[in-house]
């Protein structure tokens, strides 16, 4: 029989050794996984370490790759760190965790609560330096800098170029969000290091680790297209403009963000903003906020239903990119109009019906009942000078299709602004996406001035990227419904050849900075003024500036739109 003190030390050991094991995992959860003996997905070796992948139809696929140390702890509020170099192989089977969010809809599943998200993913043909490399695309997702993860993108048919197009590898990444990664604060910033736009320098960081491992995936570092779609297209000029991206890419492509991109968020306001949520928070120097709890930050942000009405967040202390004199130095109209920036091929374009976005997650938030917009509340939006160009009789009397043309026009006219800024100084391609029968993410919506009796999204804010990332659907718990019957479908028949299409383009844009080629339409360089914009819709069309013009009413818009300077 075992003594008593025999038990009692069998008892501390017991105890001792479970502190070690936790310890030992505690530490591991700050270590990439390894991949497993006996797995015979692909294998590249990057300048840090070995990753192992998978195949899917064709495509090797490398998820959760580190391109940065976790931004934790004492590296919160940082510039992006390297990465320690690991042994063995990496599992790059899975997608990293996504950055700390609150999400803008109901459909991209939970908040993210982890700091520990600066991963990159890799879909690509081919591996090594075998002969050319193929030229890349690497994309940043959109959600207004506060939300959106790399996951909900699948590059393959890009990577394949489709039936149409050319193979080329394609690059997905998570980046800091909202507070977490564009936050100007007096004690931050009086660190000395690079302050303020942290988001934006995760993304130059992911730039420079596609410089440095691209070739091994088969990819041309000289060939690097750099694009995004909304706050994603928003961050890719705010890379143009910065001079610390200058080289990490030589193509651009804008999805409908121009608007958002006229006029950011000025030093002065961002540090206000800044300090005004340290002293929400109570803390007086950089200590305490590096304390803070990443829901107590969260909660500062705003929350999922009071973001969804208002996709702005809280405003009151968020900012999104803005301009710090040395990111980024000046003000869009500034450096477009002088030169200052990084000059490249550009592609850019917007939808037809930017603002059924915002209306259609006001609407699903606004029950039960849902209810779309009233003509009482669309008289009380608008000035009498806009119902005058936007009488409801117009619109067949409902609010919801008036308040949209009303909430988009202005934003292609903004837009067609900086393509006629670009267009003598560098290769520009414009397009307007016009398809308005993509399948939709949001639940049929009561509308009761409709013929349709349902919410109308036509081509709304996001219909476009579907098309050249299948099947995405706002989010892991998004479900892509016809917009007429309200049941679940992906694209068919005559999409799926104008999403061929696109991807052509965007492929062969990515290769030589042109995207024009072989069964693609012919796409017109653009010309100030007097130039020509891709209509992409099915079939696909040539739209000239004076039928854009007059379509969304910029007689009448630019009379009132400013663009601020430095």
């Amino acid at each position: 029989m075992e003594s008593v003190g025999g038990s009692r030390a069998r008892r501390r050991s017991l105890r001792r050794n479970l502190l070690v094991f936790s310890s030992m995992l505690a530490g591991l959860a700050s270590i990439p996984a390894l991949a497993a003996a006996g797995n015979d997905g692909p294998v590249v070796n990057t300048i840090e370490g070995r990753v192992r992948g998978f195949t899917s139809n064709g495509v090797n696929q490398f998820l959760g790759i580190p391109y940065a140390a976790p931004p934790v702890g004492k590296l919160r509020w940082q510039p992006p760190q390297p990465v320690k170099k690991w042994k063995g192989k990496l599992d790059a089977t899975h997608y990293g965790d996504s950055c700390e969010v609150t999400e803008l809809q109901s459909f991209g599943g939970p908040a993210s609560m982890s700091e520990d998200c600066l991963y990159i993913n890799v879909f690509t043909t081919k591996t090594g330096r075998h002969g050319k490399g193929l030229p890349v695309i690497v994309w940043i997702y959109g959600g207004g800098n506060v939300e959106g993860e790399s996951n909900d993108y699948d590059g393959s048919k890009l990577a394949t170029g489709g039936p149409l197009g050319k193979p080329t590898v394609v690059v997905t990444f998570n980046y800091r969000l909202g507070l977490f990664g564009f936050l100007s604060e007096q004690h931050l910033n009086a660190e000395g290091h690079l302050w303020g736009n942290y988001g934006i320098l995760d993304q130059q960081a992911a730039l420079r680790w596609v410089q440095r491992n691209i070739a091994q995936f088969g990819g041309d570092p000289t060939r690097v297209t750099l694009g995004g779609q909304s706050a994603g297209a928003v961050d890719t000029g705010a890379n143009v403009l910065s001079p610390l991206a200058t080289g990490l890419f030589n193509r651009a492509i804008y999805q409908s963000s121009l608007p958002a991109f006229t006029s950011l968020t000025t030093a002065a306001s961002a540090l206000a903003k800044g300090n005004a949520f340290a002293a929400a928070v109570g803390c007086s120097n950089a200590k305490c906020l590096r304390g803070l709890s990443a829901a107590r930050i969260l909660q500062i942000q705003g929350t999922a239903k009071g973001n969804a009405v208002d996709p702005t967040i809280n405003t009151t202390y968020t900012t999104g990119p803005f301009v710090d004199g040395t990111i980024i130095p000046h003000q869009p109209e500034t450096a477009f109009t002088t030169g200052q920036y990084n000059r490249m091929p550009t592609m850019a374009g917007t939808v037809a019906d930017e603002a059924n976005f915002g209306a259609a997650i006001a609407e699903y938030f606004s029950g039960p009942p849902q209810v779309a917009t009233t003509p009482e509340q669309y008289a009380a939006k608008n000035s009498a000078a806009v119902q005058a160009q936007y009488p409801l009789s117009a619109y067949d009397n409902n609010p919801q299709v008036a308040q949209d043309r009303v909430g988009t026009d202005p934003t292609k006219c903004q837009t067609l602004h900086a393509l006629n800024l670009w267009a003598s100084k560098i290769p520009t391609y414009a397009y307007d996406f016009t398809y308005t029968k993509a399948p939709f993410n949001f639940p049929q919506m009561p509308n009761a001035y409709s013929s349709t009796g349902h919410f109308e999204a036509l081509a709304y804010h996001t219909a476009d990227i579907q098309f050249l990332f299948p099947n995405f659907s706002g989010g892991i718990l998004g479900v892509n419904l016809d917009q007429d019957t309200g049941q679940p479908r992906e694209l068919q028949g005559k999409e799926v050849k104008l999403s061929d299409k696109l991807v052509a383009a965007w492929t062969n844009f990515a290769a030589t900075g042109d995207p024009n080629g072989p069964n693609v339409p012919k796409w017109k360089r653009f010309k100030a003024n007097t130039g020509t914009f891709l209509q992409q819709d099915i079939p696909i069309s040539v739209e000239t500036v004076a039928q854009y013009r007059s379509n969304y009413k910029c007689d009448f818009w630019d009379a009132s739109l400013t663009y601020p300077t430095d």
